[in-house]
């Protein structure tokens, strides 16, 4: 699987370029996360933009790397996602746990008000 890395000063985009998010996209890119972490990124936005279905076994792939980045102090958003993919996080209520944005803007302000939470809440 291919994927596009953009990293920014506070957050890293991962983008699967195609397929569907099967429990094998899902290990990839928790494999693409856990490498990111190593060269110092920190947050995580994961752009489902070409993305076309999601199996609905990859959801609880998808909530285990949510806990293992927020349990670490770090911030993960998905977003871009097709209604296909909504209706099944729906299906499967992984919308009620994941960090979901309609667009990047969105996901962008969900890591930032994240980063700035960890920030006050640390010097309290």
């Amino acid at each position: 699987m291919e994927f596009k890395i953009d990293t920014k000063p506070t957050y890293t985009v991962i983008t699967p370029e195609t397929g569907d998010l099967s429990v094998n996209l899902a290990e990839e890119i928790r494999q693409k996360v856990k490498e990111a972490t190593e060269t110092d990124s920190h947050n995580f936005v994961i752009d489902l933009t070409n993305i076309e279905n999601m199996d609905m076994a990859s959801g609880d792939h998808l909530l285990d790397l949510h806990n293992e980045v927020y349990n670490n102090g770090r911030s993960l958003v998905f977003t871009s996602m097709k209604e296909s993919i909504m209706n099944t996080m729906k299906k499967g209520q992984y919308h009620l746990s994941l960090n979901l944005a309609p667009t990047m803007i969105e996901a962008i302000d969900i890591i930032s008000m994240e980063v700035l939470e960890r920030d006050l809440l640390g010097e309290a």
